[in-house]
């Protein structure tokens, strides 16, 4: 039974890996510039993606995996479930971890760096001298690729042999967080800092993202399909192009040129034409013509659920302002109610607050696989969040900007960067949602231990039943000091490895939790402001092409929503004779029509 339940867990989480495969296939395909892509470039975006995807979601299973060795109505251990067998479990999943972590920091710190001096080599060479052969491709990119390697063996170097704090608490709980191996050491002070440097991007961006996108949805809508877009503006541009022929076929061999009003509505046809066709190339782009396949299909997607996207606006921002106000709950818990605060980065005992999307993450736990769903719905949105704010703000150094991630129009460069972007934004989520968002969920589950001492009566000198006491059945925590506790409660690793970074390197720990209320604070001011403004990015069109189309009018909050899906949806348009509807017409303000 017990293999049978763990195999359960485990084929749950390789199907969730090939779910979120797909995602981060679909990701790179719709953002990346289809004249400028490249194998290498595809392969490690999506291989990076879809390994810091598998990081976080192996969360779930760990808290699987430990709840399964308990029952929890009767708190207490399940007759398999031996200290061998336990340490078993954790063992395979200590493997598991550390595997996808040091993955996760060869892939940021090595591979992709090597990517994309790779691919720079391609740029710079290759088109010039038109030939390179591999090994000077190779080279090239090696050699400022060394200087990562070196980073990477000074990171290492410097876990390895910096001391960690010393112990200044009696409970076992924190006794064990401090780290005896080295090796384990130095992966820990590493982990630390990557972590800590993606908790300054994740202020930043994914608290930005976070207020952006469910606005985004709920304010923009195209109010014109592509097929119909593309349909009236090849008809309009003919026309155009007509009424200009018309005008210098009638002033040819004038003496002085055209008359001044003909000139004037010679200009205003120029300046229109060329708004057509950027127009026409713009629904060219959204139709996919010329892109792959999986473009295409994501296109046909987002039709069809176009009529959706206000409610799904909505129910996203609830889920917004709900993940808001569990996090400050929990920070407030933290900075009010940890035992030994800043030593050990503010871990805490137990929950003091209720606190919601905790609370019902240890319901769901109870029955896997609902939390493993609700938790890759989570992860899903802190990522998705995470992409608006990386498109919305574009890759900075200080004000300055490098790269803009745009759909069908992001660079393998801007691509590349905003993967390792991802990447040190994942570790920081990560964080974010074990020890803030569903602390108790990611320390313990739903495991409970049976407190003999309250179900024991007074008068009674047999042992106390808790199954007839409920009341004497209590959630695990870290300072359970009760021996049942000690032989029931077995903590997640992820806990325990966040936990053991904030202990041993308290300083990590410290910054990590203060500035999730940086966190907090940016996405308020980025909600508030949205809220009264309309984003200069559609979530549909994270591209500067939207932002010309929205001055234009080409979109609206309401009107011929449906009906423009629909076309969308069959790639067919419906061809108008006449002018196209208000805010359509005139785009140039040429001032005259066919005579």
């Amino acid at each position: 039974m017990a293999l049978i339940q763990t195999s359960l867990i485990w084929v749950a989480y390789a199907v969730a890996i090939a779910i979120l495969l797909i995602i981060a296939s679909v990701f790179v395909y719709v953002y990346q510039t289809p004249r400028d892509r490249a194998a290498s470039v595809t392969t490690v975006c999506i291989i990076t993606m879809s390994a810091l995807l598998a990081t976080i979601l192996l969360l779930p299973v760990d808290v699987a995996l430990v709840s399964a060795t308990t029952i929890s109505k009767e708190g207490r251990k399940k007759d398999w479930a031996t200290p061998e067998a336990v340490d078993s479990i954790l063992y395979t999943l200590k493997i598991v971890y550390y595997t996808l972590f040091s993955l996760d920091a060869v892939l940021c710190l090595l591979v992709v760096p090597f990517t994309y001096f790779w691919h720079e080599e391609t740029d710079d060479e290759a088109r010039t001298m038109g030939t390179q052969s591999f090994g000077k491709q190779f080279w090239g990119a090696f050699k400022y690729t060394i200087a990562f390697i070196f980073l990477v063996v000074i990171l290492f170097l410097v876990g390895f042999f910096v001391p960690v704090a010393k112990d200044s608490h009696d409970l076992d709980y924190f006794k064990k967080l401090l780290t005896e191996n080295r090796g384990e050491r130095a992966l820990t002070f590493a982990l630390g800092l990557l972590i800590t440097i993606g908790t300054v991007i994740y202020v930043l961006y994914t608290a930005a993202g976070l207020a952006l996108l469910p606005v985004a949805l709920i304010k923009s809508a195209p109010a014109i399909s592509a097929p119909n877009l593309a349909a009236n503006t090849a008809s309009q541009l003919e026309q155009n192009r007509e009424r200009q022929r018309q005008l210098e076929g009638r002033n040819e061999g004038r003496e002085g040129g055209l008359e001044s009003r003909d000139r004037r509505e010679l200009e205003g046809l120029v300046r229109e034409e060329r708004t057509l066709i950027r127009r026409e190339r713009l629904a060219a782009e959204t139709q996919g013509e010329g892109r792959s396949w999986i473009v295409r299909a994501w296109i046909k997607v987002e039709a069809v659920f176009r009529p959706f996207k206000l409610l799904f606006g909505f129910l996203l921002m609830l889920l917004a302002l709900l993940i808001f106000v569990s996090m400050l709950i929990t920070g407030i818990d933290k900075a009010k109610n940890s035992i030994c605060k800043e030593k050990c980065g503010y871990i805490l005992g137990h929950i003091n607050i209720f606190q919601p999307i905790n609370w019902v993450f240890v319901k769901a736990a109870r029955v896997f696989p609902i939390d493993y769903i609700l938790f890759l719905l989570l992860v899903l949105f802190f990522f998705a969040a995470s992409v608006v704010g990386i498109a919305s703000v574009g890759i900075r150094f200080l004000w300055i900007k490098l790269f803009s991630i745009r759909k069908g129009h992001t660079s393998p460069q801007a691509l590349l960067m905003a993967t390792v972007m991802l990447t040190l934004i994942v570790l920081a989520i990560n964080y974010s949602i074990a020890m803030l968002v569903a602390p108790q969920y990611a320390t313990y589950g739903p495991q409970t231990f049976c407190d003999r001492a309250a179900a024991q009566s007074p008068d009674s000198k047999s042992p106390a039943d808790c199954t007839s006491h409920p009341a004497s059945i209590k959630p695990c925590t870290e300072l359970a000091a009760n021996p049942a506790a000690k032989q029931t409660c077995t903590p997640t690793l992820i806990s325990t490895f966040l936990n053991r970074i904030t202990a041993n390197f308290p300083f990590f720990g410290i910054v990590a939790f203060w500035a999730q209320f940086a966190f907090l604070a940016v996405y308020l001011v980025v909600f508030v402001t949205t809220l009264f403004r309309v984003p200069r990015l559609d979530t549909e069109q994270l591209d500067a092409d939207l932002e010309e189309e929205e001055e234009e009018g080409l979109l609206s909050s309401t009107g011929r929503r449906f009906d423009a899906t629909w076309q969308d949806i069959t790639g067919r348009a419906r061809v108008r004779q006449e002018r196209w509807a208000a805010g359509y017409g005139g785009v140039g303000g040429g001032e005259g029509g066919d005579e």
